[in-house]
């Protein structure tokens, strides 16, 4: 994107990454034995939510063709997504919008929003190498504003892709989608020395207008992708690895005023352009069991331009995570610092300008103790400042404050584990939505949000057989938020609830594995359903969710795999309270959101004596079902004066072919 859209306040950054050490992307607390070194991975130990946080391999992303973040959650069921069409999507983990998420890429965090109506959210998931979810509040090491839980996204590196007697290689893969579209990557990889491998790869889309269950055109939903990606890692010495990663990503199309509504018919639809560049220093540091050093330093900035008012937006942050790992009898302590700068700017038609500024700066620490053989114990508390300046409108907000948490695992037996967690997390307000800052106001008293997070969970793992079960109760208090109608003012509106249950099983007997798992989640503000209209921004509410997962390896070169999706009807929501509070309509109204069932077709094929040619044939939505899904906004169109209020209806049955080489 060529225009210029935002200050280069720092421009020094290379500078500063030429000192850079340790890296740290996950809040799963990461724990180094006592004869642990760089060669010697750390073992991931996560008490609190243990039962439902969930990872994502790329074998299954692979295998589903992904192409978006739709596509990326498409098999957890309670992380969805609402949007439809890319640049729109927005991501809810039980129910909760990305927004109340701490969302990073290789340890950058995503922050602020650029424009309410689309996403804030945006990877290409052709080179992801792990994408780890946690639910809810957890472990001090989560990272700062992280009241709804996380989601972290990690890349590939040369490693990854290098078979273990490979120096070099290649991989050029084309895909066709029928509904409709089409891709093509290519991805050159491999070790400069003996120690040190580089990444380069480059994933374009191009996407025509989608097609809904019933055939009908849904316009504005066509787009162009574009994704450049550079990683260089490496090992300093015996016990230290360096990672440094630049990407870029660019989407482009004619969308309608409101890209996550859809377009009415002879509605005029508008230029509209976005990008983010994310540059990522991660460096680990592992002499002993005492110093187990991870830091990250990043720089992350996205924008947005649309014709129509001619609107830009940026956001900017610069930030970094500093955090050692010391194994000390049986405790293993983690404990750190970070820090952050955002900048959010707004322009319009190159006349008006309006600057939010916001800093983070956090202290953490997190001990996991193992009492017993059958026992582990956690317990942390991390320190966070907020501080905004609204540097248009003159007027700042600051605030501060403690967050504990303690969980445990007890193993009932070699096979029964039950967990058990409480966490508190705190966060002060940050930069806004980068189209809204003309207007916006910030209450005198706004106070900080704090959430209370309390999960109970059972573990079975024994012969092939897993099953899972955890109840959760979430309480956001002081939400902040901009409630609709007039000015844009930020105000602490009451309080957020959500609670429900998650039961999962799957099972694996010599070349079948098969799942199922459901999703239970009532999400209140202030004892009133959320709707993605009225509560954009906040949170979504979303009906019961089933999701039945087969996969069969018919032979060692081919598999076939299934995927089921069934959400329940959510009828009856009460909506426009805040319409009449208002005086816009004189009593509350209801709206349904109908429920849906997709059935998604998987086979992966290696027809050559190596894996050098992979072939991947999908048909998602096989019964071209006609929904909308439950994560969009749902149908306002029958309530006088709110036509044109509704989600985008996801796309019909699409039959997808890849075919990737690796040289």
């Amino acid at each position: 994107m060529a225009r210029n859209i935002s200050h280069n306040k720092y421009a020094l950054l290379p500078l500063m990454v030429s000192s850079a050490l340790a890296s740290g992307i996950s809040q799963a607390q990461e724990v180094q034995n006592q004869e642990g070194t760089a060669e010697n991975p750390m073992e991931t130990v996560v008490v609190v939510g243990v039962a439902t946080d969930t990872e994502i391999t790329p074998e299954e992303l692979d295998m589903q063709q992904a192409n978006d973040l739709s596509d990326i959650f498409r098999q957890i069921p309670s992380v969805s997504v609402g949007g439809s069409l890319g640049i729109a999507q927005k991501v809810y983990v039980r129910g909760m919008e990305d927004t109340l998420l701490n969302v990073t890429v290789d340890g950058a965090p995503q922050t602020s929003t650029l424009f309410h109506h689309i996403g804030r959210v945006s990877i290409e998931p052709e080179l992801l190498q792990k994408v780890e979810v946690q639910a809810g509040a957890g472990e001090a090491t989560s990272g700062a504003g992280a009241i709804g839980g996380a989601i972290r996204f990690e890349t590939k590196d040369a490693d990854d892709l290098l078979d273990e007697d490979e120096q070099f290689g290649a991989i050029v893969k084309g895909s066709y989608f029928s509904n409709d579209g089409e891709k093509a990557s290519a991805s050159v990889y491999g070790k400069i020395t003996d120690n040190w491998g580089l990444l380069g790869s480059f994933v374009t889309v191009d996407r025509d207008d989608m097609e809904d269950g019933d055939g009908d055109t849904i316009n504005g939903s066509a787009s162009d992708q574009d994704f450049a990606f550079i990683k260089l890692s490496g090992d300093l010495s015996e016990n230290q690895k360096l990672d440094i990663s630049f990407e870029q990503r660019e989407e482009s199309g004619e969308f309608s005023a409101r890209p996550n509504w859809p377009a009415l018919q002879n509605e005029p639809l508008f230029p509209l352009e976005a990008e983010r560049q994310t540059f990522v220093v991660n460096h680990q540091y592992s002499p002993s069991a005492l110093i187990n050093l991870e830091t990250t330093v990043y720089h992350t900035k996205s924008e947005v331009w649309r014709e129509l008012y001619d609107y830009s937006a940026s956001v900017e942050s610069l930030g970094f995570d500093l955090r050692n790992t010391s194994s000390i009898g049986q405790h293993t302590l983690t404990y750190g610092i970070e820090a952050r700068e955002d900048e959010v700017e707004g322009l319009e038609g190159g006349l008006y300008s309006w600057l939010e500024e916001g800093q983070v700066r956090s202290a953490y620490v997190q001990d996991h103790l193992q009492a017993t053989d059958a026992l582990l114990l956690s317990f942390g508390l991390r320190y966070d400042e907020y501080e905004l300046e609204q540097v248009t409108h003159n007027d700042e907000t600051d605030s501060q404050g403690f967050s504990p948490n303690i969980g445990m695992s007890y193993s009932l037996t070699d096979a029964l584990t039950f967990t058990a967690g409480h966490a508190t997390a705190m966060r002060g307000k940050e930069v806004g939505d980068g189209f809204t800052l003309w207007a916006a106001e910030l209450a005198p008293d706004l106070d900080a949000e704090t959430v209370d997070n309390t999960e109970l969970g059972l573990e079975y793992s024994q012969d092939g057989l897993e099953i899972k079960a955890a109840i959760y109760r979430s309480t956001i208090d002081d939400v902040i938020f901009d409630q609709v109608g007039g000015e844009i003012y930020y105000e602490n509106v009451g309080e957020l609830e959500t609670e429900g249950f998650e039961l999962s099983t799957s099972y694996t007997w010599d070349q079948l594995f098969i799942s199922a798992a459901f999703s239970h989640a009532d999400s209140e503000l202030n004892g009133n359903t959320v709707e993605g209209y009225e509560h954009n921004g906040l949170a979504n509410a979303r009906g019961n969710t089933w999701n039945l997962i087969a996969n069969y390896a018919i032979t060692p070169k081919l598999e076939l795999g299934w995927n089921f999706t069934l959400v329940q009807d959510l009828d009856d929501i009460e909506v426009l309270q805040r319409a009449v509070e208002i005086g816009w309509i004189d009593s509350t109204q209801t709206v349904d959101k109908p429920g849906y069932q997709v059935h998604d077709l998987y086979l992966h094929w290696e027809p050559l004596a190596d894996d050098s040619l992979n072939v991947n044939f999908a048909i998602q939505n096989l019964f071209n079902e006609h929904y909308r899904d439950h994560s969009s906004v749902a149908d306002y169109s029958e309530i006088s004066g709110w036509d044109g209020v509704a989600g985008i209806y996801e796309a019909g049955r699409d039959i997808r072919l890849s075919v990737d080489y690796r040289f």
